[in-house]
């Protein structure tokens, strides 16, 4: 198949700097290179392609919008393009470097210590220190709010109890990031890996995100030094602010399952030969090839769009529902009607769309569900909350 090149219907490109399009081409080139020939092995065997952490510390791709504490220092767009460019290659590896960065690196710098900030940042910055992110549990996911793990104070320490669910990279993380009610408010705190009374079970048998780490977080009586709570947020927007920024990272990764489905798909139906011709020359195909590049470059304008505005300082949460929700919806459609036209093809992992489909599965639901999206936006353009 051709080496893919990129999607650009409409010269988006033009609208990106020299150092943007440098970065993307540098990560595309290593997701081609290093990710590509590797990863339906590991999505069939259900494991994580760890060997490649170092050389994406090596890349910056680890908090790759921090400034400073030996972070890549980059602006909102570059990082999307790398989100994007790296979920081209698989869901799993995107979501391995959101969480590291978005969910575990930005709560320390906006909520840690001094301290905190300093002794993580630059380790988990360079790939050797790998968190996780600890707020869904098994009855609640999208009311957070309902959570029942608990922290109380105990001298210079604090005892957690409860247990946290679908946690990507917890079996393999020296540190989680653990949100808990203490004294009936939501605190984060900061757990490290060997702590007594914490522990990790993954969850295996999945048909999504088959080479990601997904597991279970436990509490029993865990004792941590008071130190480690985060100092400087207090209540529910501590979360939901990590969480828009892996929402704001998921609106481009999106895009990139997108693309990689729609070259698939061009790339398939050019050789494909039935009725004497190629089966890109039939209008039914062609039909969804159009709609696949119409929703494709629609996505592109509004994550970049949204990355100027953050850049700016400038982005409301329910901006960012607007890109999640649609940029997966249209990236899920799009594989499904890249299977159709690889026909039998498209279920073997010969080829890539039913690997991103299936992917695509979880996406559209962690981090928020598309409903919950859409209700987002419902309260936005009506001012009345529906789930509320």
């Amino acid at each position: 198949m051709k080496k893919f090149e990129g999607v650009d219907f409409v010269e988006i490109d033009g609208l990106f700097s020299e150092e943007e399009i440098a970065v993307r081409e540098t990560i595309r080139e290593f997701v081609s290179d290093r990710i590509m020939p590797i990863i339906e092995k590991h999505y069939r065997e259900g494991t994580f392609p760890d060997h490649l952490i170092p050389e994406m510390a090596e890349l910056g791709v680890f908090g790759a919008n921090i400034q400073g504490y030996g972070c890549a220092g980059l602006n909102n767009v570059a990082y999307g393009l790398i989100m994007q460019e790296l979920e081209r290659g698989d869901s799993g590896v995107r979501s391995f470097v959101s969480v590291q960065g978005g969910l575990c690196m930005y709560p320390i710098l906006a909520y840690g210590s001094d301290e905190q900030k300093k002794k993580y940042l630059p380790e988990m910055g360079k790939g050797k220190v790998i968190g996780c992110f600890g707020l869904t549990e098994a009855d609640y996911g999208s009311n957070p709010s309902g959570m029942i793990t608990t922290a109380r104070k105990d001298g210079p320490h604090y005892i957690l109890n409860g247990s946290k669910m679908w946690i990507t990279n917890g079996g393999i993380a020296h540190i989680a990031i653990v949100w808990a009610k203490l004294d009936g408010r939501i605190r984060g705190f900061i757990v490290e890996k060997g702590t007594p009374g914490y522990s990790t079970r993954d969850i295996h048998g999945k048909w999504s995100l088959r080479a990601s780490v997904t597991s279970e977080l436990s509490f029993q009586d865990c004792r941590i030094p008071a130190a480690n709570i985060l100092p400087n947020v207090d209540g529910l927007k501590g979360p939901l602010g990590c969480l828009n920024q892996a929402r704001y990272g998921i609106a481009w990764g999106g895009l990139g399952s997108a693309m990689a489905c729609f070259h698939e798909a061009v790339e398939y139906s050019k050789a494909r030969i039935q009725f004497d011709r190629p089966i890109a020359g039939f209008q039914m195909v062609q039909e969804k090839l159009a709609w696949m590049i119409r929703e494709i470059t629609k996505g592109q304008l509004l994550a970049l769009q949204l990355g100027r505005l953050k850049d700016a300082g400038k982005l409301l949460p329910h901006q960012i529902s607007l890109g999640k929700m649609n940029n997966v919806d249209i990236a899920l459609k799009g594989a499904r009607l890249a299977r159709e036209i690889l026909g039998a093809s498209g279920i073997t992992d010969e080829y890539q769309c039913g690997r991103h489909m299936c992917n695509l599965e979880s996406v559209y639901t962690y981090e928020g569900t598309h409903d919950i999206h859409t209700l987002v936006l419902g309260e936005a353009v009506t001012g009345i909350a529906a789930y509320k």
